[in-house]
């Protein structure tokens, strides 16, 4: 009956306001969530937990030790696939965030097998108060309903910086340098577990880089990486 009552309201709210597919700007059905059939079946998938030492992987080498990376699918300036970061990111829709986490775990299965908790990169306090909410928590949120490894703020952001969109390398480095650290309750929490950190994006690595580093001290500790989507990397 709720079921039913919810179909009914959302079908109602959709003729007054039509829910509209980001990429395609097309009229979602009444079964579609967030992205039509079309476009989903259509994301520019990596795949890149399909290969071994993949080019995510390998932006971390002699870095920082990881067990595995990947991202669920290319991000690319100007492609229709970009609104769907841009509006979890700076349109508030952060349902989408959670949703797209759980997608992420219907596709990559394995790469999630073995986590003990997850982490989502954090964002300042008065960066996330400015905005309502960390994209990163979102996503990892959706992978842990998925998963039932549960999430936590085990990493805190110590600092603001500036965005890392026009940097280089070098200056994503910088920005990111003594910005994050484990929380207090970090060492007891993630000791001799597998933890995997969760990012909307990666192009250099550097704030992964930079979180990775907070918790490398914790006895026994394994990392693993995921973003939602990745710049192209080869």
């Amino acid at each position: 009956m709720l079921k039913t009552i919810k179909q009914y309201l959302q079908a109602a709210a959709d003729t007054l306001l039509p829910r509209q597919c980001p990429v395609c700007h097309n009229t979602l059905g009444a079964d579609e969530t967030h992205l039509c059939r079309r476009c989903l079946a259509s994301l520019p998938r990596t795949h890149l937990e399909e290969i071994e030492f993949n080019a995510m992987e390998q932006l971390f080498a002699g870095k920082v030790r990881i067990e595995r990376a990947a991202a669920l699918f290319y991000y690319e300036k100007g492609s229709p696939y970009a609104s769907i970061i841009h509006d979890i990111k700076y349109r508030n829709m952060a349902q989408m965030g959670i949703w797209m986490g759980k997608h992420a775990v219907q596709q990559m299965g394995a790469f999630f097998n073995g986590i003990d908790a997850i982490i989502p990169v954090p964002m300042h306090r008065d960066k996330e108060a400015q905005r309502g909410y960390n994209q990163a928590t979102k996503i990892a949120q959706g992978i842990s309903q998925a998963t039932g490894a549960p999430t936590g703020a085990w990493v805190i952001a110590t600092r603001p910086h500036t965005t890392q969109t026009q940097k280089g390398a070098y200056e994503r480095w910088l920005n990111t340098r003594d910005t994050y650290a484990a929380s207090p309750q970090a060492q007891q929490a993630l000791a001799g577990k597998h933890v995997l950190l969760v990012d909307d994006v990666i192009t250099t690595g550097a704030t992964i880089i930079a979180c990775a580093e907070a918790l490398a001290h914790i006895p026994g500790i394994t990392i693993s990486i995921f973003t939602l989507t990745a710049a192209r990397l080869d």
